[in-house]
């Protein structure tokens, strides 16, 4: 099978971070805003929306100061559910139009060591899609995930939520090789696995050797990986997020590499 590009135009992912979030707000705007987030147990439907809203805010801030850093503080969480559901109309709209006629080559800071806003308009495209999940997960409602978006999540979650290697820290590949199919869009995500180390400037906290993962580039010789997981591109991509069950997922190869991969995708992403 042929590795494509999971990638999808900068208007696509517009398109999709736009349609979530509406999608998001309607659900949580008839939802009990004492109601649990079965998927961020810690979370009620209010904190859920004052997440994503703030989240949406920073970003907003980012693009507007872009290519430095932003100062950005945390505004104060209204006291009343529709004085959140307007903070969220406002910083979502702001988010939506700093994309608008930007090219995603442009610099700016993020997180990662990819400082463009193509990346940031592929993170928040994502993150707006697995937290309608959360919305619909908390109302009790589901609807379907755009499969080529899904899949290009399935990358991302591993490439990214799991895999990235921020610039204090040091990669060191392993054994260990797994691919994952999405069967419905032909797909395949290859990632090896291996150890983090590094200091946070931040935390202060000091990793050693820690269990990690990389996405890596299909090899050209003809390898066959030691664990092959597939299934839909909408079922891989709720399950590695944790926000779905692994009925629709198969999965072939050796144990104890599954058992690895399992390790480090398991940790909770809220």
């Amino acid at each position: 099978m042929t590795h494509l590009s999971t990638r999808l135009a900068p208007n696509a992912y517009l398109a999709h971070l736009r349609a979530e979030s509406a999608r998001f707000r309607e659900v949580l705007a008839d939802c009990d805003p004492t109601a649990r987030v079965p998927s961020c147990p810690d979370w009620d439907a209010a904190a859920l929306l004052w997440h994503l809203a703030i989240v949406q805010r920073h970003w907003a801030q980012t693009l507007a100061a872009r290519p430095e850093k932003p100062d950005v503080t945390e505004p104060t969480r209204p006291e009343a559910y529709a004085d959140l559901l307007a903070a969220f109309d406002v910083w979502s709209a702001d988010l939506a139009g700093a994309f608008e006629g930007v090219d995603p080559s442009e610099a700016a800071w993020n997180w990662s060591d990819d400082h463009t806003v193509g990346f940031i308009l592929r993170r928040q495209a994502h993150e707006a899609l697995i937290h309608r999940v959360d919305a619909e997960l908390t109302a009790g409602l589901a609807s379907d995930l755009d499969p080529l978006l899904a899949t290009d999540g399935v990358d991302e979650v591993l490439g990214v939520m799991y895999g990235a290697c921020p610039p204090w820290g040091v990669w060191e590949p392993g054994e260990g090789v797994v691919r994952v199919d999405t069967t419905d869009t032909g797909e395949q995500v290859w990632v090896r696995l291996g150890t983090f180390s590094g200091t946070s400037p931040d935390s202060g906290t000091t990793y050693t050797d820690e269990a990690d993962l990389h996405v890596v580039p299909a090899p050209e010789e003809d390898v066959e990986p030691d664990v092959v997981v597939d299934g839909p591109a909408a079922a891989l991509d709720l399950w590695l997020w944790r926000r779905g069950d692994d009925s629709e997922v198969s999965v072939a190869g050796d144990p104890e590499t599954y058992a690895r991969f399992r390790a480090v995708v398991d940790t909770p992403i809220d």
